[in-house]
């Protein structure tokens, strides 16, 4: 064995016991759309006196980390996004009322010398007054004793006392207390101004008389005292992890929450892993039936890609969502591509010279489709990099997993399948190693030898018209905006028993929300509707149990306005950065011209896309948008490989017509993109089956654009390119210099 072989060998054997060992000793770390949970998105706010900026972003997180971890929540996570956002991640709390009233609440806490109640004949006295616990307006003095004196704070109950419960508060330094009730205890017993007020965001929870026991001037010592009130024991806990945990700095507004069921995240997990092995196993029979022993190394190399993409995952400890799975899944389709590309170029290169054998053929096919493979692989890059960068939520998780999954791919194609292959190839035929005939796609194009690029401008003005079609569409139906766009929130209920989606909807409609969309999909109700509360989203359940039964809440997203309106503008930036970064990348590594036909199709791609949903009526989310950028990321390796063909082919055809050389180039390269795009569909049909609702319109959104891909390649990039030409008047580009190739000779100089 050579030294290189040797190297790749070793190489390979490494991969695949590193993430064998990374895959046996690491748990993944799931998201809360598969484990369950609350997720809360709090954007600062700017105060009277404090400036909403990082620093005091960071402040308020150290105050909601310390709330979380009292309120007993087992591995929360809280991480400040950008400047002015925290993220706040909650697993196994599924009431998102208590979570978002305790975590975002301000918790300024002060305590007042209470001045006397309030003047009704005076405006300027009622201005300031606050209404106590009995709703007594009173004029409170200035602010005696904040919140940051407060070393502990604990729920407590004493039957002795009563039946309520009371929170005792411990100060830093007993002396401000110690005055503020020796000044309180010089007013007469029953004197509004021998009380104490106790304030919690401008709010009197409590306003108790000082003993008459206390004397004037000397003050309650010890630095504790009771709040007391009727409190519940939630209530008095609650309020003791406000103020125990401290006051924020500034203001929060939850932008954003979504709430998941547990059963729900495990069913989408198990339908992804049905999804998973479903295709895996079509894949590889399909590979396996084109390109026999070859494509059955390929199979193999897949489920090491598989390992090699999870284990990616688990070191670096990316969290794994519901359309990370889908893109995890996704991945194995795509992985296909580069296989596929140096299997058919090793087929050409064994039908021009099948004298050099076997491995010299397979040796050239990897080498002459790597330029065609990392374009592709960079061109995916690019739209995960976009995701990740502008999406939100789950859809992240997509972007790493896909960018995880295009790395994992080239190690899987070319290292382990070029290991196996090598190591094969030359103990077997070439009708039973897959590479030994071109194929019969190929040989039937090649003995037609149609020229598709007569019909160019055709071809061109059968798009325009699919894109008037899709104008049409967005003017007739627009638009179906998810609330992640719009604002709002949405809750989804699953039911006992089948429902009636009218007797669902006038129940919400007698809950008080007439105008709420109300669909039943399966076994489940979805309820969307503006910006309501959690306890009006008590009242929807309430009446959905009353009227069709029992209902179990296992979804609940709701979105703010202004984050509804900048996730949309994020999408628009995201779709017309990935098509500026596509033109940008192919014009360099190409001809100008050609980047502008490939952009061109890819608006195609997507114009088509987005017109479909319109006309169907699906909603345009955040896992829309991963499926946009996928499919502009997927389409651009068919126009990559297209052109660079073209390349190849131009510069030793210059007297042959430009239309002609880009007609041979998609003769050639047809049995490819067909090839990867079956094994892509593949993948596709099996999360469209058993993925369920959650990814079900993200396959379909797939399908559409894979299938129009594939087809705006050859019929919309190509006639494109040559247009584009003819008007650019450009010459064509100078062949390579051809390299000489070493040979052996015996000892009578012959050549061997």
């Amino acid at each position: 064995m050579s030294r290189a072989p040797l190297w790749r060998a070793v190489a390979a054997l490494a991969v695949i016991a590193t993430s064998l060992l990374i895959a046996l000793t690491m748990a993944p770390r799931l998201g809360l759309d598969l484990r369950g949970g609350t997720q809360l998105v709090f954007e600062t706010k700017d105060s009277p006196t404090v400036r909403a900026d990082a620093d005091a972003t960071d402040r308020a997180l150290d105050v909601l980390r310390r709330r979380a971890d009292a309120l007993g929540v087992v591995d929360p996570t809280l991480v400040r996004s950008g400047e002015k956002r925290i993220i706040v991640e909650l697993p196994g709390v599924l009431d998102p009322r208590e979570a978002a009233e305790v975590i975002g609440k301000t918790a300024q806490l002060n305590f007042h010398p209470v001045l006397g109640p309030a003047d009704d004949g005076d405006k300027d006295g009622d201005k300031d007054a606050i209404a106590d616990e009995s709703g007594q307006k009173l004029k409170l003095g200035p602010v005696a004793l904040s919140g940051a004196g407060v070393t502990d704070a604990a729920a407590g109950t004493d039957p002795q006392l009563g039946p309520g419960w009371f929170v005792t508060i411990d100060f830093r330094e007993p002396g401000p207390w110690r005055e503020l009730t020796g000044k309180a205890a010089c007013e007469p017993a029953g004197d509004p101004r021998r009380r104490v007020a106790i304030v919690l965001d401008d709010k009197i929870i409590s306003s108790p008389q000082v003993n008459e026991t206390v004397a004037c001037g000397a003050g309650i010592s010890g630095g504790t005292t009771q709040i007391t009130g009727s409190f519940s024991a939630e209530e008095a806990q609650n309020l003791a992890v406000l103020v125990k945990g401290g006051s924020l700095p500034v203001p929060l507004e939850l932008v954003e929450q979504r709430t998941v069921g547990p059963t729900l995240g495990a069913d989408a997990i198990a339908a992804s892993a049905k999804a998973g092995v479903a295709g895996v196993i079509l894949t590889a029979v399909f590979i396996g039936l084109v390109y026999r022993l070859v494509g059955l190394l390929a199979a193999v190399a897949l489920a090491c890609y598989g390992l090699i993409s999870y284990a990616g995952l688990l070191a670096m400890g990316a969290t794994l969502t519901l359309p990370g799975l889908a893109g995890f899944v996704l991945a194995i389709g795509m992985a296909v591509d580069a296989n596929v590309l140096v299997f058919e170029r090793a087929r050409e290169e064994y039908g021009a010279a099948p004298r050099r054998g076997l491995r010299a053929a397979l040796d050239r096919g990897f080498k002459n489709a790597w330029s065609a493979i990392a374009d592709s692989n960079i061109t995916t890059l690019l739209a995960a990099g976009l995701l990740f960068w502008l999406a939100s939520g789950p859809v992240k998780g997509f972007g790493v997993t896909l960018a995880i999954g295009v790395l994992a791919s080239l190690v899987s194609a070319m290292l382990i399948t070029r290991v196996l292959a090598s190591a094969l190839i030359g103990r077997v035929g070439p009708g039973v190693s897959g590479l030994g005939s071109i194929g019969r796609v190929r040989t039937w194009l090649t003995r037609r030898d149609p020229d598709l690029m007569r019909a160019g401008r055709r071809w061109l003005a059968v798009a325009a018209g699919l894109l008037v079609l899709v104008g049409a569409g967005l003017v007739t139906r627009g638009l179906n905006y998810g609330v992640e766009f719009t604002g709002g929130r949405i809750v989804e209920f699953a039911t006992s028993r089948p429902v009636d989606v009218a007797a669902a909807r006038q129940a919400v409609a007698d809950a008080g929300f007439p105008t709420a969309v109300v669909q039943r999909s399966d076994d489940a109700i979805s309820v969307r509707t503006g910006q309501i509360t959690a306890d009006d989203v008590v009242r929807v359940e309430e009446a959905l149990d009353r009227s069709v039964g029992e209902v179990v809440k296992q979804r609940d997203e709701l979105v703010g306005p202004s984050l509804g309106a900048e996730l949309r503008r994020n999408a628009l930036i995201a779709l017309g950065v990935a098509l500026a970064a596509q033109l940008a990348y192919l014009a360099f590594r190409f001809r100008w011209t050609f980047g502008a036909a490939a952009v061109a199709a890819l608006f195609v791609d997507a114009a088509v896309v987005v017109g479909a949903f319109a006309w169907l009526g699906k909603p345009i989310d955040g896992v829309f948008l991963a499926a946009m950028l996928t499919i502009i990321g997927y389409s651009v390796n068919d126009k990559v490989v297209l052109f660079d063909r073209v390349r190849e082919l131009w510069p030793m055809s210059r007297k042959t017509p430009f239309g002609r050389v880009v007609n041979t180039a998609i003769l050639q390269t047809v049995p490819r993109t067909v090839n990867t795009g079956l094994g892509a569909l593949f993948i596709l049909a099996a999360l469209a089956v058993f993925g369920g609702d959650s990814l079900r319109d993200f396959a379909i959104a797939l399908l559409i654009g894979i299938v129009v891909g594939t087809l705006s390649s050859s019929f919309v990039a190509g006639p494109a390119a040559i247009e584009l030409e003819r008007r650019a008047g450009q010459p064509p580009p100078l062949p390579a210099a051809p390299r000489r190739r070493p040979v052996a000779r015996d000892g009578s100089g012959a050549v061997v």
